[in-house]
């Protein structure tokens, strides 16, 4: 190709080249998509990740709906600082940890999760304290500069109890190790952090709302539109198409990608190398708050 469409980026116009079935590949991979919020909350974690060290660290609590972002944004961070193996020295090095949160406010799962994900042995039947002497000391073998938990929200499905008990086993490597503590989840993650008033303290919130169908949404669609590698251009940021985008995606950025995604793959498959209302209306798209109603028989 010789030269670049103008209205797309080079490395989705390079696909027009390409045969159809390695461009839907390629639409349907995961791709970044920058917009200020997102980058305002990626300088604040690197900000946290070079913070002294200190007894009392500062944490981020990072909420947002399902959906919308949150977990692509930090894995895009981790992803900048990913682990060293470190073949000169004794161990690897690690600076930043991603773990998820058990499923219910566990904390032996939890230690289980963070032994897994370093390649420790262990044995799943030990005594919680055994598992956190162990998971702290290579915490500080590899170099932990920054522990993110995803999913936090879950601590709620247990009783006030094992919340109380799993917001202390935060609290506790926080300050034993002088880590800063990034927590990723739903907006009921704010309310289970404020149970405990010491720890709301220390978090930082940063919020990823939902988008309104305002000038930044126009200005998103046009970034995905210069990564879909479609012939011809869609004009999304067209006030009816947009509109109709934005009604079907209900402003949830998972949802906007997953709309475009599924109608990019049709106009391909179809010969029509746009997008437009009425492929919008033939992808059998339901909304999410459609999804969430109960069936009807």
């Amino acid at each position: 190709m010789t030269d670049t469409p103008s209205h797309l980026l080079q490395k989705a116009a390079a696909y027009l080249e390409r045969p159809d079935q390695e461009r839907i590949t390629y639409i349907r991979s995961p791709r970044w998509i920058g917009y200020p919020r997102a980058q305002e909350i990626l300088t604040q974690l690197e900000n946290l990740l070079t913070h002294p060290k200190a007894h009392r660290m500062p944490n981020l609590l990072i909420v947002g709906d399902t959906n919308n972002g949150k977990t692509m944004l930090v894995r895009r961070f981790c992803n900048h600082h990913k682990p060293d193996d470190n073949p000169e020295g004794e161990a690897a090095k690690v600076p930043v940890l991603f773990v998820q949160a058990p499923p219910v406010p566990d904390e032996g799962r939890f230690y289980n999760a963070i032994l897994e994900l370093l390649f420790a042995p262990y044995k799943p039947g030990d005594r919680a304290d055994r598992k956190q002497f162990q998971a702290i000391k290579l915490l500080r073998t590899v170099g932990l500069k920054m522990l993110v938990i995803d999913e936090i929200h879950h601590l709620l499905a247990g009783s006030m109890t094992k919340q109380k008990a799993f917001l202390n086993v935060i609290k506790y490597l926080g300050n034993e190790l002088e880590v800063p503590i990034v927590g990723v989840g739903t907006r009921d993650a704010f309310r289970a952090i404020q149970t405990d008033l010491q720890l709301s303290n220390r978090f930082d919130q940063a919020l990823l709302p939902r988008w309104a169908n305002d000038e930044m949404f126009l200005r998103l669609l046009a970034t995905f539109e210069r990564s879909i590698p479609l012939r011809t251009p869609s004009n999304l940021t067209d006030g009816a198409l947009a509109d109709k985008i934005y009604s079907m995606s209900e402003g949830y950025l998972g949802e906007i990608s997953r709309v475009l995604e599924s109608a990019a793959v049709r106009a391909v498959e179809t010969g029509l190398e746009r997008i437009d209302k009425r492929l919008l209306d033939g992808i059998g798209w339901i909304s999410p708050s459609d999804r969430r109603k109960e069936p009807r028989n």
